[in-house]
């Protein structure tokens, strides 16, 4: 694995970086002073590509930390997030530090912005979800100059530590679970597709499965927008109107499967006999719908508690990088037939 993070960068390195001196990287890092355009480009540039982040803590030396662990993930409205942070909160309660959150929508550039501000604060440790960011992001994890944990996803190179599950490993697995149980003419339904990586890669291990099998998706459909009950119902009322002899539809969360599962029981079709579902993420708060949808629980709780424990023993001096790949377990519900 990658060493761990190096030293924080200073003004010296941006300086060298670009050929200009260190007092007129500071006023083009500031937005101060007379600085002409093309030398304002050329420090800025040399400042991304290194991923420096000015230190905003007035007065203090540039090694300084607060006892803030940065968490960025992509949303707070996706129900398992919260949970994710639940694991962090609970296991840092009882330490001086304490979690702070930006949120990126899915969006590398958006990211970068949350990353800058927040490393500016130099905290003790980062957690950021996936293993995916732009060279800018990357950059500026590799200088944190604190511990980073990567979570929810093992499916790459993380920067230094990191936390999750396998999702590739988690749509195969689907994926031999629903051709075990006969169905054949299967379709797909994925949400913020492809911006979000981890169900882009469950799709991906998906489709290689159903295609060792000799089969592909009947049909699919990607959308941009959120997790939602109606989502799932209208998608799955558009599904079935185009390909009306599905057997089975897979959905990349929960929350639209959940959708898809009313809109069947509604119209009266038998789930599973004529129509089997899945989700993916376990969500707890589904535990009352006429039937029990299929899933697979992501270990979002035991994420946020292991990246936790990972930031907490980097402050104690364990400093080699760690990768800890968690195991999922499909549970069938009522809405897949047991073979």
């Amino acid at each position: 694995m990658p060493k761990p993070p190096r030293r924080p960068l200073t003004l010296r390195d941006v300086s060298e970086a670009s050929g200009v001196s260190e007092m007129t990287v500071s006023r083009v890092l500031r937005n101060k002073g007379d600085v002409s355009e093309a030398t304002r480009l050329r420090v800025q540039e040399a400042a991304k590509r290194l991923g420096y982040v000015p230190n905003k803590i007035a007065g203090a030396l540039a090694s300084s930390r607060v006892n803030l662990v940065a968490v960025v993930i992509p949303s707070l409205k996706n129900m398992v997030f919260p949970e994710v942070l639940s694991g962090i909160s609970e296991t840092l309660e009882t330490t001086p530090l304490q979690p702070v959150v930006g949120v990126t929508d899915y969006r590398q550039d958006k990211e970068e912005k949350v990353l800058f501000e927040m490393l500016s604060w130099r905290p003790s440790g980062v957690i950021i979800a996936g293993v995916e960011h732009s060279d800018a992001s990357k950059a500026m994890l590799a200088r944190a100059g604190c511990p980073v944990v990567e979570i929810m996803d093992t499916d790459g190179e993380p920067v230094d530590c990191c936390v999750g599950i396998s999702h590739r490993r988690a749509g195969r697995q689907m994926a031999e679970a629903i051709l075990q149980a006969g169905y054949r003419r299967i379709g797909f339904v994925g949400t913020k597709m492809p911006l979000d990586h981890r169900a882009r890669k469950r799709f991906e291990g998906f489709t290689r499965q159903l295609g060792k099998a000799g089969l592909e998706i009947a049909d699919q459909e990607f959308y941009s927008g959120g997790s939602a009950l109606a989502k799932g119902r209208e998608l799955t009322h558009q599904m079935l109107s185009r390909t009306p002899d599905l057997d089975f539809i897979y959905y990349s969360n929960d929350m639209i499967g959940a959708g898809g599962l009313l809109y069947l029981l509604d119209r009266g079709i038998d789930v599973p006999g004529q129509i089997g579902l899945a989700g993916f993420n376990g969500v707890e708060l589904l535990d009352g719908l006429p039937r029990q949808l299929a899933t697979m629980d992501a270990c979002r709780r035991t994420i946020g508690e292991r990246a936790a424990q990972m930031i907490l023993d980097r402050q104690e001096g364990d400093l080699e990088p760690e990768l800890v790949e968690l195991e999922p377990t499909v549970t069938l519900g009522d809405t897949l037939t047991r073979s």
